[in-house]
């Protein structure tokens, strides 16, 4: 069972104070909560471990598909196929961070993968800052957590610039308009690329100007000159890129093709976004504890959990009986996507009955642990809830 504990100090104050309001939540119950979740040493590390050799087993999954050239089973669009392969063969393309979602680990249950979230992953200001500050605020240790998130995303920019002499440490941001928890997740990445050296600045994605020739640019707005960064982070889905916006990923792959700019995250976490490098996982590594199995179709012989390749915040995910009739589900705009169906592994839940996923951050290492509190299929109305190790 998860223990949890209520502080005294909740941690509005501090967001309102910092412009984060999004995390305080716009119904009756905020994003934020002044719970804290009781975390064993033991635990701590068992995640860390985890995270560090499910990383391992990724890579192989993804060599395996670069091998074998299956991103068709991926879902992966042909006009991406390029870019993935250009980044996956050149080391100078870091993956700066992703993290994964876990179930298990409380009670001595094994620790399962549910997914690794690659590409676009959120939950960095929460993680990283708020839930540092919560337990701060309350006389507590603040060093009393799985939580090292912004520390090494300074050593992973640092070894990305390292990596890369023949560029300026110059790095453009970008997220698209009217999503400002997306904003408030870039800045503290920013924030970190600037400790390391780099020169930083944000722009939305429909301000940023493309050239296949030249690079990757950004107006300014004092000389009107426009600026040519060596890098860009965008907190913008590949597969929406390569689907949605076709013309913008061939002048991508050409820019990269002729080292122009590196792109954060690389293109090959596609390969790891989507959810059916889960059964790639499961065919390279039939039974390992870490893993769930995971076909092409509804498991009949036990309970399954249908999913898009590409979904997010819990959409368009089913849990299904044994043979495929549907126990539960939440809605999405993903619906056409094709599906894979993961055997279904319960949540650990606290003694209200309310269930816990582990989300432990990958930044060259597992160095952060943050959980979400909801339902049985965690969705976009689950809370952040952050730790104490004791």
């Amino acid at each position: 069972m998860v223990e949890t504990r209520t502080l005294v100090d909740g941690p509005e104050r501090a967001l309102q104070n910092a412009g984060w309001d999004w995390m305080l939540g716009t119904d009756t119950v905020p994003y934020v909560v002044n719970d804290v979740v009781i975390i064993r040493e033991e635990l701590a590390n068992q995640y860390y471990d985890a995270a560090n050799t499910l990383y391992d087993m990724l890579v192989e999954a993804g060599q395996y598909v670069f091998d074998n050239k299956i991103y068709k089973d991926l879902g992966i669009p042909e006009n991406l196929i390029e870019l993935i392969e250009l980044s996956w063969e050149d080391d100078r393309h870091i993956h700066l961070y992703g993290r994964f979602d876990l179930a298990g680990g409380f009670d001595n249950d094994q620790i399962k993968l549910i997914e690794f979230n690659a590409d676009t992953a959120t939950c960095i200001p929460e993680t990283s800052v708020v839930q540092w500050a919560h337990l701060r605020m309350n006389g507590l240790d603040e060093a009393k957590q799985f939580n090292t998130l912004y520390e090494t995303l300074v050593g992973q920019f640092q070894y990305l610039k390292d990596a890369n002499p023949d560029l300026t440490p110059s790095i453009l941001f970008s997220t698209m308009r009217d999503f400002p928890e997306d904003e408030t997740n870039v800045a503290v990445l920013a924030a970190a690329a600037s400790e390391a050296g780099f020169d930083t600045e944000f722009a939305y994605i429909d301000d940023v100007e493309f050239s296949n020739g030249d690079g990757i640019f950004f107006q300014d707005t004092t000389t009107g000159e426009f600026v040519r960064f060596d890098f860009w982070f965008k907190l913008v889905p590949w597969e929406y890129i390569g689907t949605d916006e076709p013309e913008l990923a061939g002048m991508l792959t050409q820019i990269v093709r002729n080292r122009k700019a590196v792109i954060l995250n690389p293109a090959y976490t596609l390969l790891f976004q989507s959810k059916y490098i889960l059964k790639v996982l499961w065919d390279l590594y039939p039974y390992h504890p870490l893993l769930l199995q995971t076909e092409r179709y509804a498991l009949p012989h036990k309970q399954s959990v249908s999913k898009v390749l590409f979904g997010r915040e819990g959409a368009n995910v089913s849990i299904l009986e044994k043979g495929g009739a549907v126990l539960e589900q939440v809605e999405g705009e993903y619906g056409k996507q094709a599906k894979i169906y993961q055997e279904y592994f319960p949540f650990p839940a606290d003694a209200e009955g309310k269930s816990y996923q582990a989300g432990v951050f990958y930044v060259g290492e597992a160095c952060a642990l943050g959980l979400r509190r909801g339902g049985n299929i965690l969705d976009n109305t689950a809370q952040f809830i952050g730790h104490v190790v004791e």
